[in-house]
This record gives C-alpha cells, structure tokens and sequence, in this order.
C-alpha cells in the first residue's frame, strides 16, 4: 500500500533529509587517503545525535552500523570497519535519520584523492542519471518513466544498470512500497500523484549489472569485479511541485 503524505509530514521529512545532507557535507570534509571507514561512521553517529535525531540504518533488519560505506566494485551495504580509504578509490556513503519518526535517505559516491577516467566518468554519469530520473516526478508520470530515464542514458554510456536492487517510496518507514526500480518502460507502474515521496537511487556499474553479496550477508559487489557508483535523493510531490528533501 503507498501512504500519501500531507504537507505537514513532508516537512518533517525536510528536516530528517536535511540532517542527512550535513552528515554527508561533513563526512565530504573527512575523506581522505588513510581514514578509516569505522571512524566516519562514528563521525556520522555523533552529528545525528547532536541534532536530536537518531541513526535510520542502524539496528535495521540487524543492521550493526550507522553508515552504509561502499568502495570501488562495492555496490551498496558495505560495512565500516578498520578498513582505511586509499587514493583512487570510489566510495559511496549512504546514511538514513530518523527525526520526529520520519526517515530521510540519501547517499552520494566520492572520489578519494585523484582516480582514473573511466571512475571519475562513472560517478559523474551516475549522479546524472539520479537529476534524469528525479526530473521525471511529476503528476502524471509513473514510476516506470523514471527508471526508463535512468537506464536509457545509463546503458547510453555502456554502464550496467543494477537489477536486483532497487529504490522506495519513505515515510515513517524506511522502505514503503511503491518499488522505484532503475529500469523500465515508459508509462508503466503506478501513477506519481500529490503527496507521493521517494528515494530514488541509481547504482550503475563500469560493467555488468550482476551482482553478488559477500559473506558477511551484507555487502552487495558486482560480479566481475569493476566498480559501481551510487547516488541518493529523498523527493516529494507537494503542491503540484518536485520538492527535493535531501537538497
């Protein structure tokens, strides 16, 4: 079932997408060749706390962390640890809040140090195919029309678009239906209509789509081993408008 929200939970919404985009700008100060990932995901804990909100990820379905922090053929779900960032890695950071019981969602992939063409093109395009894909929420649009966007320009490019993972509606709850995927047909899925809210989020690969989780039952990889970027924004439709809740 898709919950519409009203004017007033789209604006606590606001302010749980609005700790997120900080976390992610202070973080953005941190990254850095030798920082450890465990360090920026206490980093993130303590600016959550500080505004009175509380870490969305963290003790999710079991989820240990406050951060999901993902290097280079990491997809999504990486877990922070003692593991130290490198110059030329691509990492993508994914972080929720829960404020006044709303959540907000947003991830962003950065480039630590200097990197190669081919990743600086990917993390360029992806976050590209997330401004495509967000220019799609409008009333009369569906849902198929924004993963048509970000596949079409995606596989454009020769990137694989990331099947088995997709983005949500969100609200009170993390992940609320409808399903965003990053693939799909004009036209099809339900209707974008007043009061609607999404975290759309496109995960595109150098190579293949596939992909594969590791061991630890979290951290989602592409299967041949080539990285994969990943960008996030929490979206409403308020007003007949888009309203971006994590801008």
């Amino acid at each position: 079932m898709i919950y519409l929200k009203n004017k007033f939970e789209v604006e606590k919404m606001y302010r749980a997408g609005q700790i997120v985009k900080d976390t992610l700008f202070l973080l953005e100060e941190s990254i850095a060749d030798g920082i450890s990932t465990f360090e920026l995901d206490k980093k993130a804990e303590e600016y959550i706390l500080s505004q009175k909100a509380l870490p969305g990820f963290k003790g999710l379905y079991g989820y240990p962390s406050t951060i999901c922090i993902s290097i280079d053929d990491e997809v999504v779900h990486g877990l922070p640890s003692n593991r130290t960032l490198r110059n030329g890695q691509i990492v993508s950071i994914d972080v929720g809040s829960i404020s006044d019981d709303f959540y907000g969602d947003h991830a962003k992939t950065f480039i630590v140090g200097s990197t190669s063409k081919d990743k600086e093109k990917l993390v360029e395009n992806t976050r590209k195919c997330l401004k495509l894909g967000i220019e799609q929420v409008k009333i009369g649009n569906t849902i198929g029309d924004i993963g048509y966007a970000i596949q079409s320009y995606a596989e454009s490019c020769g990137y694989g678009v990331v099947r088995e993972l997709v983005g949500h509606g969100i609200g009170t709850n993390l992940h609320e239906d409808p399903q965003v995927p990053n693939f799909g047909l004009k036209g099809q899925g339900c209707k974008i209509e007043e009061g609607l809210c999404l975290a759309i989020e496109p995960m595109i690969n150098l190579g293949s789509y596939e992909v594969y989780t590791k061991n630890d039952n979290w951290t989602v990889c592409t299967t041949d081993g080539l990285p994969s970027a990943h960008f996030e924004h929490s979206v409403a439709v308020m007003d007949n408008k888009l309203k971006v809740l994590t801008i």
